[in-house]
């Protein structure tokens, strides 16, 4: 595997690796040796290589017990959310790009290996992913500084950008497989045991080479999960630099449920 973008958590630690879906001959040619976002000490003038102001990255993730096919071994995609680096955020930043059919749009851009993925990882509790996915783009996506349409390389197809997220949330989820990394610490869904906040925390600490997340719970039910980075060149092709999360986990500090799918 090519070291080269993404951050992959292993036993060594966490090491850049490529996209196991590579995108389909999009490049921003920034490369990543440029300042970290939300790491500059003077404003950077070129935002197709530098993320900003959204340059506080998290990507989220659902547990979900009731989503009709579900995998019975991995939690599910959420979004991958730029926040400003002061923790507050903006969203719906180009209802001009709000665009609809994610399914055709992967399909005539070469992305049909990401849309099975996203068709088994990215569901929606209401059954209709494709609105969930099309949702995340248009609340989140456009608010990219490095995805917007002007950092494409020139004659780009409508949506490439979009394409491009989509490529970038389902690489980089592929590198955080929360469900296993619990597992290992032999934390798996029970319809009876209860967990401890810091023994959740530190079986992901554990998995992720000491990064710690942030965990939500509904009450006592643990239901997301977001890892936190900043970002070295674009969304499209740069490396994320895992950080400990800046927000802390809205679990209680014990009696924390994990609950099997229904």
């Amino acid at each position: 595997m090519t070291m080269s973008s993404f951050i992959l958590p292993s036993l060594l630690g966490w090491l850049s690796v490529g996209p196991t879906h590579p995108l389909q001959s999009l490049s921003s040619s920034c490369g990543t040796s440029g300042p970290t976002s939300c790491h500059n000490t003077s404003p950077v003038p070129n935002t197709c290589c530098f993320e900003t102001p959204g340059g506080l990255i998290s990507q989220t993730q659902f547990w979900d017990t009731n989503v009709a096919g579900s995998p019975a071994d991995s939690w599910t995609i959420h979004g991958l959310w730029p926040d400003n680096c002061d923790g507050t955020y903006v969203e719906d930043c180009d209802p001009s790009r709000d665009y609809t059919n994610i399914t055709e749009l992967l399909d005539s851009q070469g992305a049909a290996s990401t849309l099975d993925y996203m068709q088994q990882y990215w569901l929606n509790d209401d059954g209709n992913s494709e609105e969930l996915w099309a949702h995340e783009w248009a609340t989140h996506g456009t608010c990219y500084s490095t995805l917007a349409v002007d950092c494409l390389p020139s004659n780009s197809p409508v949506g490439a950008e979009a394409v491009a997220f989509y490529e970038t949330v389902v690489n980089l989820f592929q590198t955080l497989p929360t469900y296993e990394w619990l597992a290992d610490a032999g934390i798996t869904p029970s319809s009876r045991a209860t967990h401890t906040l810091s023994s959740l925390l530190s079986a992901l600490e554990a998995g992720s080479g000491g990064y710690t997340p942030a965990l939500g719970c509904s009450s006592h039910t643990l239901n997301s999960i977001s890892w936190y980075y900043n970002l070295k060149g674009s969304v499209i092709d740069g490396e994320f630099v895992p950080i400990n999360s800046p927000k802390s986990s809205t679990c209680p500090s014990r009696g924390i449920k994990y609950p099997p799918r229904r």
